[in-house]
């Protein structure tokens, strides 16, 4: 069993339903709507066709709505593209509008950009593939010295090195398509470019207000500047995503790969989600196999703990978008062979906060000591589930809810596996018998392996699990001598 997620961005490329088929069969656990590209009905047809999908081959799906954010961009240009030289002069000017640019000039989209820059700041355009270092702010024109020269045509992204613009995390279009996403039935919301842990914050009052209080929140880390506020962001969220283009060119490509490591182990220790993105495996846009690099680079992924790879381009517009799918699920497979993926200290030496939580703890430390096949564990919000997510382990942790969204949710959690289970259906005194049973007739568990179950005494409610049970199948009502 693969316990690292496979997220997968939908698109174009998707939309043939033997694609779709071929994409869930390969093991996609969620599937990403883009709402930087598209329009919205778009996007409600594709989670039509996901659910519809999975649902005929008897599965359930997360999936996101990934906002577009305040990306700050060039506007256009009158022939649409230029080519700038190093050493010339070449303006940014806010209040440049239209296809007005030329080799000396462009609009921007972002007001603010003359009061957060000054001379000696370099400014990267197009994923820095064009740098200018900052000569003047004069009005609603910052004047720049091509540093790198190269083509630029319309609406290419602007990044500042050492990321300090102050733009918001939220527009007027982040709002509207959260209320579409909302509304279309989607499991999370990624936050773009979010500074501070108050953007998170008003994306769950948000949220509230168009009734999502059931979707979860992920913060997409990709601003240098929400690197200083990155643990309260963390906290705020219930994932982040590791989004390294607009941070690598921010920070510069050699910080990342630590910063990455940092951020995985982080997001672990504050018991939250953590996804790696941007060129997982873009090669394979146009080809069937992958570089050799890019398996050393899931492969990493998975041995620092990472819960989920997101491909977005090698789905959404590539040529072999199951292909992607089902190489990238082999890779990880092959990784978590590895013991140093089973293996943990996480909190040993720790105090635990809450009941539930210490429940959680001890039944993957004594699954990790005895030989237990599963961890079955009864849950409304899945909150117990992702505690035992956060020790390295080769036990598989089934989340056994009534609630869709819960079983949704928990797809993007490493070594989380969801099946429904109503809970309130069954007598109290056959539930322990009743949730190993489940794990027999899938053909998880076989008579005679142990099986730890948590649940709690009162029943349905959130919070409330308290009690941990090890169980022997083919014995359920007994707990083994």
């Amino acid at each position: 069993m693969r316990r690292t997620k496979i997220i997968a961005t939908l698109g174009p490329a998707t939309d043939p339903p033997r694609v779709l088929k071929q994409m869930l069969e390969a093991g996609v656990d969620l599937f990403r709507l883009n709402y930087s590209h598209q329009n919205r009905a778009e996007h409600g047809l594709r989670l039509k066709e996901v659910r519809a999908a999975a649902s005929k081959l008897g599965l359930e799906v997360g999936v996101i709505a990934d906002l577009q954010g305040r990306k700050i961009r060039l506007s256009r240009f009158r022939e649409h593209s230029v080519q700038i030289k190093r050493g010339n002069l070449f303006v940014l000017d806010t209040e440049l509008e239209g296809a007005a640019g030329d080799v000396t000039q462009i609009g921007v989209n972002y007001r603010n950009l003359t009061r957060d820059v000054r001379p000696g700041h370099v400014l990267l355009l197009d994923d820095g593939r064009v740098v200018l270092k900052v000569e003047n702010v004069i009005g609603s024109r910052v004047s720049c010295r091509v540093v790198r020269g190269g083509k630029l045509s319309d609406n290419k992204g602007v990044n500042l090195r050492g990321g300090t613009l102050s733009a918001g995390a939220l527009t007027a279009k982040d709002r509207s398509d959260m209320a579409h996403a909302v509304q279309a039935g989607v499991d999370y919301i990624a936050v773009s470019f979010p500074g501070c842990a108050a953007d998170i914050g008003e994306a769950r009052h948000f949220l509230a207000k168009c009734g999502g209080e059931g979707v979860g929140v992920i913060a997409k880390i990709e601003r240098a500047a929400a690197l200083h506020a990155v643990e309260e962001i963390t906290r705020a969220s219930d994932a982040i995503m590791i989004a390294r283009g607009d941070l690598g060119v921010e920070i510069g490509d050699a910080m990342l790969p630590p910063l990455q490591k940092r951020l995985i182990k982080l997001a672990r220790s504050m018991h939250r989600g953590v996804i790696t993105a941007t060129q997982m495996m873009e090669s394979m846009i146009d080809q069937p196999i992958p570089l050799r690099a890019e398996v050393f680079d899931v492969s990493n992924a998975v041995f620092d703990g990472v819960d989920a790879i997101m491909l977005s381009a090698e789905t959404s517009i590539g040529n072999f978008p199951g292909e992607a799918v089902r190489v990238s699920s082999r890779i990880c497979v092959e990784a978590e062979k590895q013991r140093s993926t089973r293996v943990s200290d996480h909190r040993i030496h720790e105090h635990f906060n809450e009941v539930d939580e210490a429940v959680a703890m001890a039944s993957v430390y004594v699954a990790n000591h005895l030989a237990v096949k599963a961890i079955a564990a009864i849950t409304e919000t899945g909150s117990t589930c992702i505690w035992m997510s956060r020790i390295s382990s080769g036990t598989p942790v089934f989340a056994l809810s009534r609630h869709v969204r819960t079983r949704r949710r928990m797809r993007l959690f490493r070594g989380v596996y969801a099946m429904p289970f109503d809970v309130t259906q069954v007598p109290p005194e056959q539930v322990h018998r009743a949730a190993v049973e489940l794990l027999e007739q899938r053909g998880w568990v076989r008579p005679g392996d142990l099986v730890i179950v948590t649940s709690g005494d009162l029943r349905g409610l959130r919070g409330g699990t308290n009690t941990m049970k090890i169980m022997r199948c083919g014995a359920a009502a007994e707990s083994p001598k």
